[in-house]
């Protein structure tokens, strides 16, 4: 088998529960389901820290975010830390990124040849958290209860525009790949939807009946961290009526299909362009969103709507089906790696994630394990998730532990800590947390890096400001038609397929 192609889809914030690819009767995603018909769905999938730039530093290096100290949104991610986008120009891959992907400091390319597209968020320190004071919130954090007393109706937003944006460039350099010839090649279309603000085009919102949306059906629950977090969003101060949540989750369903959309763009590129049947595709996100489930909303705890995560693979190679073993986003490094069918090079890191190329193409294997941890914002302390088997255990060393059995317990209703029968089990877990991880090394270095990082941005703001936000480079002078051109060849580079010119007698 020659190397594939591979395309990874990446949705910022879209819990797989809220998906018709993954059994929800409501939320239209056509394309993904298409994808999930046709090769394997992971179903026991989850992000290694539910936010945004830690999971996708996990993501893009396969390392856990205590592994490379990538503990926050405002962490920075080092230029030495190997990614499989690295991996693969090693491999003979062309590399290239579209959208989002958070990379926090001045290197903003992390092994890709060309990035399409500037990041939506910022680059720099200014989101770091403070554990010495959790009670105070970050100036510029954007989470709050305006999300949800907000939402509704739009004609267009940041978000809009960006990914419309990062779809646009994907698509272009889709078939600029097919009209040169160049493969194999590894592309990642990161969008920002479904993420918050909630706030739909009508299009997508009409969709969806109103009165028929969905409400938060798991109720509220007030363990430590969850009590944190609503006094971090201030939803603990700030009430919201039953028709805001409504709003809330209507919009939201709404750019779940918005993001499904830009799916089926994307495939649609690659079967018009004859690079289908050679490419395989990844469609993913970097963690959940709570939804006003358990009365919380965003991510940022471990509980299946934050820390679940949508993973189907699906092109050549991949056996159709559907698969239970846990995994994470940590294990697509080293699948990606197997898919590339090539000598893998070696590098001084080591990788943290298994592959799960056998299990996507339906070979049996036993095992597998999701690895969960959470340093940020909302938190003293470390938080720290494993999940084995059916069973997923919860530690924070200020908070009452928790263990809850996902297979007849998927809501998390009934925390088995205290259940005699599960005692073994409870204390098992807690003995692979200890042997694990140093939780009290683990803070001492979080809240090092965190006054280092707050007294960096400072000093950096001050005086003359440089900036690590990315600007494509873009030359328009040698784009379209330009009277240092041979326009009709010109025109003829960017047609495919190519016209086929009849021979004269």
């Amino acid at each position: 088998m020659s190397s594939p192609n591979i395309v990874i889809i990446m949705a910022d914030q879209l819990a797989p529960q809220f998906t018709s690819a993954y059994g929800n009767t409501h939320v239209k995603t056509p394309h993904m389901d298409k994808l999930a018909v046709r090769g394997m769905r992971f179903d026991a999938a989850y992000c290694n820290a539910p936010l945004c730039a830690p999971s996708r530093f996990s993501f893009m290096s396969g390392q856990h975010i205590t592994s490379i100290a990538a503990y926050d949104n405002a962490s920075e991610f080092p230029a030495t830390i190997p990614t499989f986008a690295h991996y693969l120009r090693l491999m003979g891959y062309r590399t290239c990124l579209s959208g989002k992907m958070h990379f926090v400091g001045p290197d903003q390319l992390h092994g890709f040849e060309e990035r399409l597209t500037t990041d939506i968020y910022p680059a720099d320190h200014a989101w770091t958290p403070d554990w010495e004071a959790p009670d105070e919130r970050i100036d510029k954090w954007y989470h709050n209860m305006e999300s949800v007393r907000e939402a509704g109706i739009t004609n267009t937003t940041f978000q809009y525009e960006y990914d419309e944006e990062t779809t646009f460039y994907a698509r272009r350099k889709i078939f600029e790949y097919a009209m040169e010839d160049i493969n194999p090649f590894c592309m990642v279309v990161s969008l920002i939807h479904p993420h918050d603000p909630y706030l739909a085009r009508p299009e997508h919102w009409n969709l969806y009946n109103h009165d028929e949306i969905e409400m938060p059906s798991i109720p509220a629950t007030f363990d430590p961290h969850s009590e944190r977090l609503r006094h971090g969003i201030q939803a603990d101060i700030v009430k919201v009526t039953d028709d805001e949540v409504r709003n809330a989750r209507h919009a939201y369903f709404a750019n779940c299909s918005y993001f499904d959309e830009n799916v089926g763009v994307v495939v649609q590129a690659l079967e018009e362009s004859g690079q289908i049947d050679n490419t395989i595709i990844i469609v993913t996100s970097d963690h959940g969103d709570m939804l006003g489930e358990r009365g919380l909303w965003y991510k940022m705890n471990m509980f299946e709507h934050s820390a679940r995560v949508p993973l189907i693979i699906s092109g050549p190679g991949v056996e159709q089906g559907k698969c239970d073993n846990p995994c994470s986003l940590v294990d697509l490094l080293p699948t990606i790696l197997d898919m590339a069918n090539k000598e893998k090079p070696e590098m001084a890191m080591p990788i943290d994630g298994r592959s799960l190329w056998a299990l996507a193409k339906g070979e049996s294997q036993e095992g597998g394990e999701a690895i969960a941890e959470y340093c940020a914002e909302c938190a003293s302390h470390p938080m720290f998730m494993i999940r084995r088997g059916h069973y997923k255990y919860i530690h924070c060393d200020v908070d009452p532990p928790q263990l809850y059995d996902i297979k007849i317990d998927p809501q998390e209703l009934n925390n088995l800590i205290a259940d005699t029968a599960f005692k073994k089990m409870a204390q098992s877990f807690k003995k692979e947390v200890l042997s694990r991880w140093d939780s009290e090394t683990i803070r001492k270095n979080v809240i090092a890096t965190q006054k280092q990082r707050r007294g960096l941005h400072a000093a950096m703001e001050a005086g003359i400001r440089h900036s690590w936000d990315y600007n494509p480079p873009r030359d328009a002078s040698n784009e379209f038609v330009r009277n240092h051109m041979d326009w009709l060849v010109a025109q003829e580079t960017k047609r495919y397929p190519r016209h086929q010119k009849t021979k004269t007698k």
